[in-house]
């Protein structure tokens, strides 16, 4: 009777082990598609990508002018709002 309740311990341990193994086991490794082809997030163009990283550049040297020019509040605002929409 004593030796009863350490076998079944060890025994719900190591199939607790087992079952995170195969769990494991069961996830896709890195780069490869996933078991589920609907749970894909959807393909963002190249073009959309390059487009938002040239804006959000942009954006950037216009922040970095106002603040070189010291530009605060309304003024700064009106700024960048201007500078973003210049070609």
């Amino acid at each position: 009777m004593r030796c009863l309740l350490p076998a079944v311990s060890a025994c719900l341990v190591l199939s607790s082990f087992a079952a995170s193994f195969a769990m494991a086991l069961a996830l896709p490794i890195g780069g490869t598609a996933p078991a589920n082809p609907a749970a894909a997030p959807p393909a963002v163009p190249a073009a959309a990508n390059s487009d938002d990283a040239a804006k959000h550049a942009k954006r950037t040297n216009c922040l970095k002018e106002a603040k070189v020019k010291k530009l605060i509040g309304a003024q700064k605002t009106a700024f960048i709002k201007d500078c973003v929409s210049a070609p």
